[in-house]
């Protein structure tokens, strides 16, 4: 069943129920976490913003060029299923991972640095998109949200990031399980990390999200006032180390302005739930339906909480790093064996599961 979102009168929209909880729960650390307004926002601007330090996933990014040909489809889609992940149900985020293998067997190609062969679907890439990814929505709430988490949340939201390992090519064991265990990865991915020109480039194009909304003249300024305190708090998040190597430093001043401005922004959007679905559907829209049960407090049909490999199972799709190797192989021979451009029959597939491409 349907249920509105907002009041008829101003034109509403329904929200339909999830199929269930998926694979966190409203007693998990994580819907605490990612459900703050600082979760899809800034978190997620600076999870995509560190991504880039890999070289391996920045020389697929930067083939494609879609970060800057269709920048807000790209964020949108990203968003997308960033938020399925967390939020849910669970046969429609194990068909969105099941997917995405497919997308990722198109970025592979040689590495126009160091020369090497790259593979979006590599697990020490996943590990990367997984724990940049879920530090940076921790990183975001802990300092523009409520806070450091207690000991115990911690842990516990560690847990469930390593159940999220499980939809996508590697393993659950090698997420860090503490921020001591964070740190040491850190440590040893550092050396592995390249500022090159295309990564410094996709950084600081990330960050400008003034590209993402359309507002009308008379509100652009204010969009530019936004645009700079956003772009100042995503890199106020960053180690110094990563600043550098992307070339995104900024004055100390900006470091300490940012966060009671954006810490009193964000305590502010949260007491509104409505207000931050408002804002979310001016950066990825197709994420709306996604978040707005959760957010409001909308039941599922069947209060039921999998694992992913329960969902798998139960749906019929392989585990990530065993799926779709026939085509990934096919995929491979296309580009490394032939000279040929890859298929984008997985792009094609993801449009019904993510969201348009254009």
């Amino acid at each position: 069943m349907a249920i509105p979102l907002m009041n008829r009168s101003r034109g509403s929209r329904e929200i339909t129920p999830a199929e269930d909880y998926g694979f966190f729960g409203p007693a998990s650390v994580a819907w605490k976490v990612w459900g703050y307004p600082t979760s899809l926002t800034i978190g997620f601007s600076r999870a995509v913003v560190v991504e880039e330090l890999d070289p391996n996933l920045v020389a697929s990014v930067d083939r494609t060029q879609d970060i800057y040909r269709r920048p807000k489809t790209r964020y949108d889609r990203t968003i997308h299923y960033f938020a399925l992940v967390a939020f849910g149900g669970s046969r429609a985020t194990a068909r969105a991972a099941d997917v995405l293998v497919k997308v990722h067997s198109k970025a592979i190609g040689t590495e126009p640095y160091g020369g090497g062969r790259y593979d979006a679907n590599d697990p020490a890439s996943q590990l990367w998109i997984l724990v940049t990814g879920w530090h940076s929505v921790l990183k975001a709430y802990e300092m523009y949200g409520p806070g450091r988490l207690s000991e115990a949340e911690e842990a516990q939201y560690w847990e469930e990031c390593a159940r999220a390992a499980e939809l996508q090519t590697c393993s659950p064991d090698d997420v860090p399980r503490s921020r001591a265990e964070l740190h040491a990865y850190y440590e040893r991915m550092r050396p592995v990390m390249s500022g090159s020109p295309i990564a410094q480039r996709a950084m600081k194009h990330l960050m400008d999200v003034d590209q993402l909304v359309d507002v009308p003249l008379v509100l652009r300024p204010a969009r530019w006032v936004v645009g700079r305190f956003f772009r100042a708090g995503v890199i106020a998040t960053l180690p110094h180390w990563m600043r550098e190597m992307g070339q995104v430093t900024q004055p100390r001043y900006l470091d300490v302005v940012a966060r009671p401005v954006l810490r009193a922004t964000f305590a502010a959007i949260s007491v509104s739930k409505r207000l931050q679905l408002r804002i979310l559907a001016l950066l990825s829209p197709s994420t709306v339906p996604v978040v707005a049960p959760v957010l409001l407090g909308v039941p599922p049909v069947t209060p039921e909480l999998l694992t992913p490999v329960q969902a798998q199972e139960r749906y019929g799709y392989d585990r990530p790093a065993q799926a779709h190797l026939a085509w990934r192989a096919q995929q491979r021979e296309k580009v490394f064996g032939r000279g040929e451009a890859p298929s984008d029959a997985g792009l094609v597939e993801s449009e019904a599961v993510l969201g348009r491409l254009a």
